[in-house]
């Protein structure tokens, strides 16, 4: 009997180094940010509005995105999204002062909406059901850990070459990566080297070799207000969208403000904070993984998958209240701690998006999704600026309060909000 090959293991590789270079150019201001802000005189709210400018078109272009995707092939989409926004991020290096700055950095946050999207359907068409929850669970770990490595090198990179120099860099990787994309990328029934029985267990197993599927069908059922009306009346409902706002917010600080925080008021050298900003994100991949073993302990103890799942994200967002440490700490290493015990309560209540296929009307989970997306989205734009705000008076530590007060207010949504899991009957 002829055994499958493992192509789709590969091209698993190939989008996990997409994200890689996604987060990479979502955080490389960060690392940028305290060399911006001196250079060109930028105020603390300045900054908050360079760091949110990128959320706001990649929060408006979700939908015209995934009508996209269903539209082009993975191949040439993702090679033109790769390469655009990595133009985008070259030139950023050129930028003259707030306003091409900002502009750019939203041209960055347009072109790369499509990709989680692609990625979903890249995972759908080449992994069959059994498979495709740890599918998405490698990639999607590649904002964490690519980001705990890629912290002290773009660090270093700067140091060398400056912060223009940064975006050069790091823009120039990901054009040449989108090349790659291009090259090796093939849908499974155009790969060269897939064969025959690893396609067999792809369509067995529920994968959807053609990209078609019982989601492309509802996507294209006529839109009703009632339908979105319905998606925002449920208490339940607004239990997940105020956690996953939540879960955002503390995830938005650590790609923006983060290494601007220890660096010009936490008083760190540069290149030395490089590597204390990546003790955090290692952290959040621990609790990504931590997560699902939890998950399943329960569920082997006779706990209900959704419950099994609910405990981690309550546990989780309280966790990630301890960033309130900081305020009481000098030492560069307790301040690292308390950061790094709150970002592994965020990578902890990652699996947030197991409560809209769970509490959702079987009829309208798509719609609940775009709002549970919308609103968790919501955080890259308003936490960058309040932080900014709050930070002005060049005390940062009511920013940390805010943060905490948003991973509260998460746990407590999914606490009295969400309630008993189980789903909600339409009133349609």
């Amino acid at each position: 009997m002829v055994k499958p090959t493992k192509i789709r293991y590969q091209i698993l590789f190939l989008i996990f180094v997409n994200v890689v270079i996604n987060y990479m150019d979502r955080s490389n201001l960060a690392v940028a940010a305290s060399e911006i802000s001196k250079e060109f005189k930028f105020s603390s709210v300045q900054m908050g509005l360079i760091f949110s400018a990128f959320s706001w078109t990649y929060l408006l272009f979700q939908i015209p995105g995934g009508i996209l995707v269903n539209r082009f092939s993975p191949r040439i989409l993702y090679a033109v999204s790769l390469i655009t926004w990595s133009f985008a991020t070259v030139v950023q290096g050129f930028a003259k002062g707030f306003t091409t700055l900002f502009g750019l950095r939203m041209a960055t946050g347009a072109f790369e909406a499509p990709a989680f999207p692609i990625n979903n359907r890249v995972v759908s068409n080449w992994f069959p059901d059994n498979e495709r929850a740890s599918a998405i669970a490698v990639y999607t770990s590649g904002q964490f850990l690519g980001l705990a490595f890629l912290m002290p090198i773009l660090s270093k990179i700067q140091f060398y070459v400056g912060w223009k120099g940064l975006f050069v860099v790091t823009g120039l990787i990901g054009v040449l990566w989108g090349i790659v994309w291009y090259v090796f990328y093939r849908d499974p029934l155009k790969h060269s080297k897939v064969n025959e029985a690893e396609l067999k267990l792809i369509e067995s197993g529920g994968g959807l070799m053609d990209g078609k599927s019982v989601a492309d069908a509802d996507s294209k059922k006529k839109f009703k207000w009632a339908d979105l009306k319905e998606v925002l009346s449920h208490r339940k409902l607004w239990g997940i969208y105020i956690g996953q706002f939540a879960v955002n917010s503390t995830l938005w600080f650590f790609l923006t403000w983060f290494p601007k925080y220890l660096v010009d008021y936490r008083g760190l050298d540069f290149i030395k904070s490089g590597y204390w900003a990546s003790i955090p994100y290692l952290a959040a991949f621990a609790g990504v993984l931590c997560s699902g073993f939890l998950s399943d302990y329960l569920i082997k103890k006779g706990v209900s998958a959704a419950k099994a799942r609910k405990r981690p994200i309550i546990i989780g967002l309280l966790i990630s209240v301890f960033i309130l440490g900081a305020n009481f700490v000098d030492t560069p290493g307790l301040i690292i701690f308390f950061m790094a015990l709150s970002f592994f309560g965020v990578g902890f209540a990652s699996i947030t998006w197991i409560f809209v296929s769970s509490l959702a009307p079987t009829h309208l989970i798509n719609i609940t999704g775009g709002v549970f997306n919308f609103i968790g989205q919501l955080s890259g734009i308003i936490v960058p600026i309040v932080i900014g705000f709050l930070a002005s008076g060049g005390n940062f530590a009511p920013a940390l309060i805010f943060i905490a007060v948003l991973g509260l207010m998460g746990a407590c949504s999914y606490i009295f909000l969400v309630g008993n899991v189980e789903r909600i009957k339409s009133k349609n």
